[in-house]
């Protein structure tokens, strides 16, 4: 079973904290989102998660196995990618050689439904075009393309609809369904509620480094607390 873990995790840079004592688990081919203010942490967890920064403390377990500060190429190559929150490709390269770097990249061929999503998000036409050439739109979309191409077990989406038109951002839904009727499992780190919410059957709010919050969105989001923190970043702001 490929299931992922986290357990009592904590970041600091120097004398700052950017989380602590974090723990979930995510299912095989469960769906769960991260929500909470800017400055939350939730960039952070992922990136601690997925071996592009080191943890401090607390452990991240996948299928049964520690893989904790072990290096982002590794954890990719026992089944575990990420998105980017901005365009994330090889900006001089062709669509199709995106994508077999991609598939070559995570060394287990290429996922069912890749062929599909190509198909659904209008890239199979532009295979032969420069990446970097490309609408901002379907850039985005193709960085999302490019995590599933290694055919991973769980992807973490570090906020796919940032950017997106709001008629784009159905693509984000449409990319979660084929990536779970692949069987993988799906982490969303996202401010947009509505997504949110239509995708999300278990949310976590991250505030000020610490888990403020657990459980459905219709539950979470109607918590004072919660309510609070999204209030203080508004008037912040």
């Amino acid at each position: 079973m490929t299931e992922l873990r986290v357990e009592s995790l904590a970041k600091r840079f120097g004398g700052l904290r950017v989380f602590q004592n974090i723990g979930f688990t995510l299912p095989e081919g469960g769906l769960l989102g991260v929500i909470g203010p800017n400055g939350a942490g939730k960039t952070t967890l992922i990136n601690v998660i997925s071996g592009r920064q080191m943890a401090s403390a607390g452990k991240v377990v996948l299928g049964g196995r520690d893989i904790t500060n072990q290096p982002a190429h590794a954890v990719s190559r026992l089944g575990l990618a990420r998105s980017f929150q901005q365009t994330n490709t090889f900006k001089s390269v062709s669509v199709n050689e995106n994508i077999a770097r991609a598939v070559r990249f995570g060394g287990r061929g290429a996922p069912v439904g890749l062929t599909r999503m190509m198909d659904t998000f209008g890239l199979t036409p532009r295979l032969h075009e420069i990446s970097d050439k490309l609408p901002y739109g379907l850039q985005k979309m193709l960085g999302l393309v490019m995590a599933f191409a290694s055919a991973p077990k769980i992807v973490l989406l570090d906020e796919p609809a940032a950017g997106l038109e709001r008629a784009e951002r159905q693509n984000v839904d449409t990319f979660v369904q084929i990536v779970r009727d692949a069987g993988t499992s799906v982490l969303i780190v996202e401010h947009d509620m509505d997504l949110i919410r239509r995708l999300c059957p278990r949310i976590l709010v991250l505030d000020a480094g610490v888990l403020l919050a657990d459980g459905p969105p219709a539950e979470v989001l109607a918590r004072p607390d919660v309510i609070a923190a999204y209030l203080g970043e508004a008037g912040e702001a």
